[in-house]
């Protein structure tokens, strides 16, 4: 049988690799974003490479959206095989000083956004019984500390340990589906620009000074280093065979387990 593979955020960046990927691999694809001409624009190439697409506009900060997305999928495609939830934004200033319309807008996509995609998707996988496989995206920065990006580590803490529970509890149920959370480090994707699709509602008022963007802890230039990033492509080559393999924490810079291994040690001490 075609697997079925939907991903969130998948207009740019890693959404679009994974995307290409999983049509390399035969699958049927529902891709899912809230711009709506990239989304048109990879959706044009998948099909030129005869891909079988549903494009389904989807906020997945909104319940009702991540719902409807599930409705869409399975009353097209029957099933679902492979979810991906990974839209994501950044937004970055010291953390005492993010407003509320911060916290709600990175928190919504980031966190929720994967919250929703679990309540949707899950119960409807469990009823298929078909062997199935969620990818999480979360990030180096959900397993470190440090200072710098304080609202997205914040979120990626919470995707990380969100499924590491899915997953034991998943097993627990003896469930025919494998969790993955994906902690890759720097990747060469438009995510330092994610403000222009930020809800007018979630808005800072325009006197204010723009979030700082171009540097972590007021040392290190993000842009520069995500300009040298990992390829997207690179990062989806990386979940497929996490997905082969049965690997839940996929790392794409092994260099940075030294990173994960110092913060473990300062919390056994």
């Amino acid at each position: 049988m075609q697997k079925v593979a939907v991903i969130t955020g998948a207009a740019s960046g890693i959404g679009r690799g994974l995307a290409e990927r999983f049509v390399a691999e035969g699958m049927k694809i529902v891709i899912a974003d809230v711009e709506e001409k990239p989304l048109a624009r990879l959706e044009a190439d998948l099909r030129a490479k005869g891909a079988t697409v549903l494009v389904v506009k989807t906020d997945v900060s909104n319940a009702d959206a991540v719902e409807n997305l599930a409705e869409q999928t399975l009353d097209t495609f029957g099933a679902v095989h492979i979810l991906c939830n990974n839209a994501g934004v950044v937004c970055s200033r010291p953390i005492w000083e993010h407003t509320l319309a911060d916290w709600e807008w990175v928190l919504g996509v980031n966190l929720w956004g994967v919250i929703h995609g679990v309540r949707s998707f899950v119960p409807r996988m469990l009823a298929q019984g078909d062997r199935c496989h969620i990818v999480n995206t979360a990030s180096i920065l959900g397993l470190v500390g440090g200072s710098g990006e304080g609202i997205y580590k914040v979120s990626k803490h919470g995707v990380v340990v969100l499924s590491e529970t899915l997953a034991d509890e998943l097993a627990q149920k003896e469930a025919n589906i494998q969790v993955h959370v994906l902690c890759p480090g720097w990747v060469r994707t438009g995510i330092l620009d994610s403000a222009r699709n930020r809800p007018d509602a979630l808005q800072n008022p325009k006197v204010e000074a723009p979030p700082r963007q171009e540097t972590i802890g007021g040392s290190r230039n993000v842009r520069a280093e995500m300009e040298a990033g990992m390829p997207p492509a690179e990062v989806a080559e990386h979940v497929y065979n996490a997905i082969q393999t049965g690997t839940f924490y996929i790392h794409t810079h092994p260099e940075h387990k030294a990173w994960i291994r110092e913060r473990m040690e300062r919390i056994l001490e």
